[in-house]
């Protein structure tokens, strides 16, 4: 079956074979007319589709709160003997009182014993470390800021002298030694190496009748 185009499906074309205008024409933007109705689709174009919302939750925006007032923890012991030198002074009560299997007191009696035992330690340790823990620590403080400042100013500067100067002085004393003492006393050793005893026989019954008697 054939169908007849219309006017409006012709485009006019002009065919020169000179360059220049070849060229400007290229250059120049061919627009293209829409096609006939008789060649169109007749499927409608589908609309374009809005934008779908994001289903990820939308993040909350961070809103000052107050801080809400929080209970102190509770602190932990300090540890007053960290080199552990008063080890030995840990002191219980099973250390110091205990009963044997046979003899055995009222239990109310032992109990009455074990409170006022440990009641006591640690109140008379409380009430005397009242009274002299402060004076006792400032006195342990004096003694070594004394004994530090001692071994810091006089007792290392004297052993650093002494054992700077001792060579010293040990070479004048060997010196001193080897130029008087040591002539003298070989001279004296020589003098007395000449010297001879000689012992005649009465005097040797002399001396054996002193021992025997």
């Amino acid at each position: 079956m054939m169908m007849m185009l219309s006017d409006d499906c012709l485009v006019e074309c002009k065919i020169d074979d000179d360059s220049d205008e070849y060229d400007d024409r290229e250059e120049e933007q061919i627009t293209t007319p829409p096609p006939p109705p008789e060649f169109a689709s007749k499927v409608p174009t589908p609309a374009p589709k809005p934008p779908t919302p994001s289903t990820a939750p939308a993040t909350p925006t961070p809103t000052h709160t107050p801080t809400s007032t929080r209970t102190p923890s509770p602190t932990l012991p300090v540890n007053r003997d960290p080199h552990g030198i008063n080890q030995h002074l840990k002191v219980e009560v099973s250390d110091v009182l205990a009963e044997p299997a046979t003899p055995h007191s009222i239990d109310r009696v032992w109990l009455h014993s074990v409170v006022g035992f440990e009641k006591t330690r640690i109140w008379t340790y409380r009430c005397l470390s009242l009274l002299f823990a402060v004076p006792l620590a400032l006195l342990c403080g004096i003694s070594l800021a004394i004994l530090a400042c001692l071994h810091v100013w006089f007792v290392v500067p004297c052993i650093q002298l002494s054992t700077t100067f001792l060579p010293c002085m040990r070479s004048l004393c060997m010196c001193g030694v080897n130029v008087f003492i040591t002539p003298f006393c070989t001279s004296l050793a020589l003098c007395c190496s000449q010297i001879a005893v000689t012992l005649s026989n009465k005097d040797c019954h002399q001396m054996r009748d002193k021992e025997t008697a």
